[in-house]
């Protein structure tokens, strides 16, 4: 949330995309060349970006599957990649 309290939206970013801004990000609070107060709300879009990477990583992690083989190298099945 920023200081007014609106919470920054980012859920149409693609990763690509939400990377990309958060690079750009941090190379400008790196330069130092940042007002405070522009920084810190640079900053909290920062952490959107980087949850929302977060999510977007997440989902892609439980879409992944690994093929099961049987023991002539056929595959047999599928299950998550992560049981865990």
């Amino acid at each position: 949330m920023t200081e007014s309290g609106e919470t920054i939206d980012v859920s149409g970013y693609t990763f690509e995309k939400a990377v990309a801004e958060l690079e750009s990000i941090v190379a400008r609070l790196e330069r130092g060349d940042v007002a405070l107060d522009e920084s810190i709300a640079i900053y909290e879009r920062g952490e959107a970006l980087k949850k929302h990477c977060e999510k977007l990583l997440t989902a892609a992690e439980n879409r992944i599957e690994k093929i099961r083989l049987d023991r002539s190298g056929r595959p047999q099945g599928v299950e998550p990649l992560d049981n865990g």
